[in-house]
């Protein structure tokens, strides 16, 4: 059974070597996410709406470094807190850890939670789930993959795709991928399961899936050196681990507020909307002073958007305060697995409100019309280059024609295959490809391989 005092590490996958004095291993990991080129290739993915080119809205990379800083503020309470605990105090290095270091855990984990969403978002996500579905009936091609290869491909998830960035050694990189630390590892995996093992009814673990069939010996190794609670060895599934429900809330909480003020500033919802919903959501916490919210805000009258902006940092930080109460007061229950809902699932005061912001982003925002359009052409780029590169890949290279070898030709060094790989380890090397396309990267090479534009030299 897990305690607060073993289910952290600071060991480093793929890695042997102790740390650097003048930075601990987890800003190390910070910093290691922060000067990749899968992180910066956030800022020209999709968060909701498309970009701009007059009004500044969120990307990927942006909504990624807003989670890290109210991720940071959760570990740093819930880290406090922990600290204090009996069994915890009477261990100087797990007090140090959670007084000092749960913070940047929780923050390295927010920033790397999207790394494995492909261009467009969801609509990408389901291209390229849908290209396999397709071929489901061509029983050649379809007995080419194991069952549970088979679920991979039919159901891609960005959040598997996460795991296997950060922990895969691609071709000439370093092993271990990012070399991150074991606890870092372990906080960004919301769903700690196999694709053939969703099931939505068996708890929130299991409503998705957090790996490939290529990941497995790794999340087993994350689990073990963690003591992730297993729930079936032979399926592969476990419990989360504490510090997920951690990462969850902070996207949570972003995402539900900053979709609003993107809105807003996008005059999809009106400012007397934005300051209702924003309001309620400050009121809800016991703690607000609302009469000096309402002074700040007369102060600011003049310009809604600093308004707006006000209103949006006092509703995060409400939020926040009130998932790590909520952290707090199930501790025991987070720890042994038992906890099946997120935490704001469990902020009651804010349910109603929360519900009503739900209800409009909906409604308004998720199903408005530039977001809509946008999804659509990103599922039809994200089919066609997924379409042409597995074609090519599982083509036996004396049978491709001229089409496929120069399709194929296009590959980084990093993705390409050995000929005598099995038919899966090809196709998720396609994916790979495919999946840390930014947006505009995969609609110029769509349109190239299309005849649509030719590329200028």
């Amino acid at each position: 059974m897990p305690t607060w005092n073993t289910c952290f590490s600071n060991e480093r996958l793929g890695s042997d070597q102790t740390h650097n004095p003048e930075r601990t291993d987890y800003e190390r990991d910070w910093d290691r996410l922060i000067f990749s080129s899968a992180f910066r290739r956030l800022q020209n993915k999709t968060q909701v709406f498309p970009l701009p080119e007059e009004v500044f809205v969120h990307n990927r990379l942006t909504h990624s470094l807003e989670v890290a800083s109210v991720g940071r503020s959760l570990g740093q309470m819930v880290g406090e807190w922990i600290a204090t605990t009996d069994a915890v105090q009477s261990d100087s290095h797990a007090a140090d850890f959670y007084r000092h270091h749960l913070k940047s855990v929780i923050a390295s984990a927010c920033l790397a939670h999207d790394l494995g969403n492909p261009a467009f978002g969801h609509s990408g996500e389901e291209a390229i789930s849908k290209f396999f579905i397709d071929k489901e009936a061509d029983s050649d091609f379809r007995r080419l993959f194991s069952d549970e290869q088979w679920a991979d491909l039919v159901s891609f998830e960005g959040n598997a795709n996460a795991l296997r960035i950060l922990t895969r050694q691609f071709n000439g990189r370093m092993k271990g991928g990012f070399g991150l630390t074991i606890s870092t590892l372990g906080a960004i995996i919301k769903y700690p399961c196999p694709a053939i093992a969703r099931n939505k009814k068996a708890g929130i673990h299991r409503k998705k899936y957090g790996f490939f069939q290529t990941e497995v010996d790794t999340i087993r190794h994350i689990a073990n050196r963690l003591e992730m609670i297993p729930e079936d060895d032979s399926q592969n599934i476990w419990k989360r681990h504490p510090f997920v429900f951690l990462v969850e809330a902070a996207d949570d909480i972003c995402y539900t507020i900053i979709d609003l003020e993107d809105a807003h500033r996008l005059n999809i919802v009106t400012t007397d909307e934005a300051v209702d919903l924003l309001k309620g959501v400050i009121e809800a916490d016991p703690n607000s002073n609302m009469d000096r919210v309402n002074r700040v805000l007369a102060d600011l009258a003049e310009d809604v958007n600093e308004m707006i902006g006000y209103l949006r940092a006092k509703a995060i930080s409400a939020l926040t305060n009130a998932a790590a109460q909520v952290f707090v007061e199930h501790a025991d229950e987070i720890l042994h697995g038992e906890f099946n809902v997120g935490l704001l699932d469990r902020a009651s005061a804010f349910e109603e409100v929360l519900k009503r912001i739900q209800k409009i982003s909906v409604q308004r925002i998720y199903n408005h019309h530039s977001v809509i359009k946008i999804e659509l052409a990103g599922f039809r780029v994200m089919s066609g280059l997924i379409e042409d590169l597995v074609e090519a890949a599982l083509t036996p290279s004396e049978k491709r024609n001229t089409r496929q070898k120069k399709t194929l030709h296009l590959l980084p060094a990093q993705y390409r295959f050995k000929e005598s790989a099995s038919a899966y380890e090809k196709v998720m090397h396609m994916i790979d490809y495919v999946s840390g396309m930014t947006d505009l990267y995969a609609l110029k090479l769509y349109k190239n391989l299309r005849g649509i534009e030719v590329p200028v030299i």
